[in-house]
């Protein structure tokens, strides 16, 4: 399939309702309204097609967007490529459920989110911290280094509430993935989650909410889900 034939069965699957959700959430046009799931046809076709995949991100159409990382070939990607997509991505759902998710096949996957999160960039380090949980959550404990999670865990607790919103809910994300995920540091996790106590975002909104590290931890604790992983991370 071409690019011209794939945007064309992505605004066949446009839905209006999902068209302003999305826009709800951050995206603006150009978008269709395509459900995720709706995509999984189109990418049995297509398998993975990174020269496809460029074509489609560099659409700034969201649902194309999305579908290009579906369809990426993350290890045919360099550091330069996914800087690249970092700064097309204007919102939360592109860089840490596109791009981090993409990041996070890689080899490179660590070094590229290191220098994000030390980015001071909203969405970049929100993609830093994003790909941290993507990882945490898929491999092996043996593949990451204790000590430098655990500096990591001190970083957050002394940053999270000076921190720009959406970086605040990446880094809420890794307190508690941390916590679950990765069992040679639950306990420092635990005590990370109550020091650093509720997190207050929206707080432009009529009603701001609060974000609770202690509370999702302790919710896979009764669930018996420490340790738990991932088979797959993208979709």
């Amino acid at each position: 399939m071409n690019l011209e034939e794939v945007m064309q069965e992505l605004e066949a699957l446009g839905k209006e309702r999902t068209k302003k959700i999305y826009m709800s959430n951050g995206a603006h046009e150009p978008l269709f309204g395509v459900a995720t799931g709706a995509m999984k046809p189109i990418a049995r076709k297509i398998k993975k097609d990174q020269a496809l995949a460029e074509q489609l991100y560099a659409t700034g159409n969201y649902d194309a967007m999305y579908f290009a990382g579906v369809i990426a070939d993350p290890k045919a990607m360099t550091e330069a490529d996914f800087d690249r997509w970092i700064e097309d991505a204007y919102f939360y759902m592109i860089s840490d459920f596109i791009v981090a998710v993409t990041l996070s096949e890689t080899d490179i996957a660590q070094q590229v989110a290191d220098k994000w999160i030390a980015s001071g960039e909203e969405l970049k380090m929100s993609a830093g911290w994003s790909c941290y949980c993507w990882l945490l959550g898929n491999r092996k404990d043996t593949e990451f280094s204790e000590e430098k999670l655990s500096k990591m865990l001190e970083d957050v607790q002394a940053r999270i509430h000076q921190s720009p919103e959406r970086t605040q809910y990446s880094m809420n994300s890794f307190v508690y993935t941390v916590g679950v995920s990765y069992v040679p540091l639950h306990d420092k996790a635990v005590e990370t989650a109550k020091a650093i106590g509720p997190v207050e975002v929206q707080k432009d909104k009529p009603k701001s909410k609060f974000l609770n590290a202690s509370e999702t931890i302790q919710n896979a604790v009764d669930k018996n889900r420490i340790g738990f992983k991932r088979k797959y991370v993208r979709c």
